[in-house]
């Protein structure tokens, strides 16, 4: 007996790759940058900010990609999506590739905290 409840929007890995591919392209469309920059515009690099105006914007660009995949048109999809954008990653790294770029265009650059002792300074060369 089949099970009702299969996953919608299996995708291959070279499928992944198109919808990947397709998912970064809708944020260079003209009407979705401007609204990515209107959203970083209000976030002002703050990081509770990006998750109350830039994350709602890219998951629903996302969401317009997706669903024309099987995903549903909510957040739930597009985290079905990055769940199996994900399980590909460590096979196959142009999807590797494609994620960190698709990450990149909404999730601020991350600085790491120095380290160590001659974090407050400077270390000279001998």
């Amino acid at each position: 007996m089949a099970s009702a409840l299969a996953p919608p929007a299996a995708l291959s890995a070279e499928q992944a790759k198109v919808v990947l591919a397709e998912v970064i392209q809708a944020f260079s469309a003209p009407e979705n940058a401007v609204r990515m920059d209107e959203a970083r515009d209000n976030a002002c690099n703050d990081m509770g900010k990006m998750l109350q105006f830039v994350l709602p914007v890219a998951t629903q660009i996302q969401q317009e990609v997706i669903k024309a995949y099987g995903f549903s048109c909510d957040g739930e999809g597009v985290l079905k999506f990055a769940r199996l954008v994900k399980s590909y990653e460590a096979q196959d790294p142009e999807i590797a590739s494609l994620s960190g770029k698709l990450k990149a265009l909404f999730l601020p650059p991350m600085t790491l905290p120095p380290h160590g002792p001659a974090s407050g300074g400077s270390v000279a060369a001998s």
